[in-house]
């Protein structure tokens, strides 16, 4: 039972960081373009790969906060769903291209990003 409060409350804390995240930065940005999603998923990569070091590889936060910190919060700070909607919205709107850049640039960053957040992380403990 517990760890479904972990995950419920840390998914709940991730949503909110999103949505406050999103909020500022589409109008910030741009509107033609999700920057907003995009920026989230990007660093919510760098952020996934730097908690997989420290809480499964260093074992630094103890392997209990797994659920809490990437299954909760990482979890509900990212976003598939709104991403494919984006996409599909950019596509829709005759924006093809944008769409398909938004799609490759979105999937080859957060790799890169979770990769780059595990060698910082691996090097910094």
């Amino acid at each position: 039972m517990m760890q479904w409060l972990m995950i419920a409350i840390g998914g709940a804390l991730g949503s909110i960081a999103r949505y406050s995240a999103v909020a500022y930065l589409t109008p910030l940005l741009s509107y033609r373009f999700p920057f907003g999603t995009f920026i989230v998923n990007i660093s919510g990569s760098f952020l996934i790969g730097a908690a997989y070091v420290v809480i499964i590889e260093k074992a630094i936060i103890p392997s209990e906060w797994r659920l809490f910190v990437i299954t909760g919060i990482l979890g509900g700070y990212t976003t598939f769903s709104a991403f494919s909607l984006e996409m599909l919205q950019m596509w829709q709107e005759g924006q093809v291209a944008l769409s398909l850049v938004y799609a490759v640039s979105s999937v080859a960053l957060g790799l890169l990003f979770a990769y780059f957040g595990m060698q910082l992380t691996q090097k910094l403990f």
